[in-house]
């Protein structure tokens, strides 16, 4: 509601200023532009067209998100397997590059949106996918596995993962609830692809895995390529490097991206090495590869019901809660844990805080931006956030090393960051609307 009066404030604001009465036609054709902009700003709230798009994205969800969820299981085969020479530290600028190709791409994936829409967003990102995971089948060296699965995969995870929240938005004013659905993708995604990992490894060996979870990926992107769709009819304009930048100058969008970024930095150590740390503790490595499925299935709870609560109380609102939960449980029950059952809970408790908190993201991109500006501002803040998700996993990794294979400083420094990043939540807040209590 909020993007709809800035913007109605605008057009009047301009046509007040405006002190001589244009000709009769002339007032027809500014009518008809005024219809064409309302028609635009405003949000039609559901439709066939707009639960397509639904469902595209979620596909799209399951796909990227969904398959980068899986971190924790290739972090510590890979340990024990092909790359057992190298230490935590070096294996984990794979999924630390993973998470950052498929943020990174955000600025360039934002543009491209605006300017043409999803199509070719999703044709490119289909190849750059599915190429990187059927090289990353044959792959043997550590930097071939670098380069496909964590470089060519997930730059084409990135292109379909950009334009899906972009893409739904514009439909719905009341999105919390639509993007909780689009984001539970990930968590379905983060179900399957580790079930299906740890199920045919022993079976088929890593290259028929990989490649069977391509084949899955391919068939579900040939549906998104068809069902995801933008409302708002794209306008190709001039690349101006600060229409990304510009956003930060408010002070309240500028705190949101920080924050943001603080949060995920801390938040993608558990997805990282919690399968690491159970063994570490004595879980047997078989019960350990399904925290992953334990996280992931309790996130699609985390990604839903939270959102549509939202939509009730304040995106805001709820955003605060789950940071405070989410910084709570890895300090207060995963960093004391060392039996099965606290690592377990802690696994599915965390998976529904931090699910919240990943759908939230982009519900409050769209909240601090104007309808026609949500794809570049969302591209800024997952642009910003690659960085904490390039840097936190290495860093857990090297703190790892350093401490003799102790997780326990690496769990504080997680935990340290995402209650920076809810405390910063709450100065977002404030820069927006004030000190009062609201439904934002």
């Amino acid at each position: 509601m909020d993007d709809i009066f800035r913007t109605s404030s605008e057009h009047t604001s301009k046509m007040e200023n405006n002190d001589t009465s244009p000709p009769q036609e002339d007032s027809a054709k500014a009518l008809q532009t005024e219809e064409r902009v309302q028609q635009v700003d405003a949000y039609p709230e559901g439709g066939p067209t707009a639960w397509l798009a639904v469902a595209g994205a979620t596909a799209c969800l399951f796909v990227s998100f969904g398959w980068v969820n899986v971190i924790g299981v290739f972090q510590e085969f890979y340990q024990s397997h092909q790359l057992r020479d190298y230490s935590p530290s070096d294996i984990a600028w794979i999924p630390s590059l993973q998470i950052f190709f498929m943020f990174a791409g955000g600025i360039f994936a934002g543009k491209v949106f605006d300017d043409y829409g999803p199509r070719y967003l999703l044709i490119a990102g289909t190849f750059l996918h599915i190429f990187g995971l059927m090289m990353t089948s044959i792959s043997k060296t550590y930097y071939q596995i670098l380069l496909n699965q964590a470089v060519c995969s997930a730059t084409g995870a990135s292109l379909v993962f950009s334009p899906a929240f972009s893409s739904v938005c514009p439909f719905l004013k009341k999105r919390g609830a639509a993007l909780g659905i689009v984001a539970a993708g990930s968590s379905l995604g983060g179900v399957v692809f580790p079930a299906l990992i740890i199920n045919l490894l022993p079976r088929v060996g890593f290259g028929w895995t990989i490649r069977c979870c391509a084949f899955l990926i391919l068939a579900l992107l040939l549906f998104a390529n068809f069902a995801l769709t933008s409302r708002i009819k794209p306008q190709k304009r001039k690349m101006e490097f600060a229409a990304f930048v510009r956003p930060l100058r408010e002070p309240a969008f500028a705190l949101w991206t920080v924050s943001v970024f603080f949060f995920y930095w801390g938040m993608f150590i558990p997805f990282t090495f919690i399968v690491a740390d159970a063994t570490a503790h004595g879980m047997s490595p078989h019960l350990a590869q399904y925290l992953v499925c334990i996280l992931n299935a309790t996130s699609l709870f985390g990604r839903t019901v939270p959102n549509a609560i939202a939509d009730k109380v304040g995106h805001f609102n709820i955003m605060i809660v789950m940071g405070a939960l989410t910084s709570i449980l890895i300090l207060g029950l995963w960093l004391p844990s060392s039996g099965n059952a606290p690592i377990i809970v802690f696994a599915a408790l965390f998976g529904v805080s931090s699910g919240a908190g990943i759908s939230l993201t982009p519900a409050l991109c769209a909240k601090l931006s104007l309808i026609r500006e949500i794809g570049v501002r969302t591209g800024t803040v997952f642009t910003i956030s690659a960085f904490a998700g390039l840097t936190g996993s290495p860093i857990g990794g090297a703190i790892i090393s350093r401490s003799g294979g102790s997780f326990t400083n690496a769990i504080a420094f997680g935990g340290t960051f995402c209650a920076i990043g809810t405390i910063l939540f709450v100065a977002t807040r404030i820069a927006f609307v004030g000190w009062k209590p609201a439904k934002i």
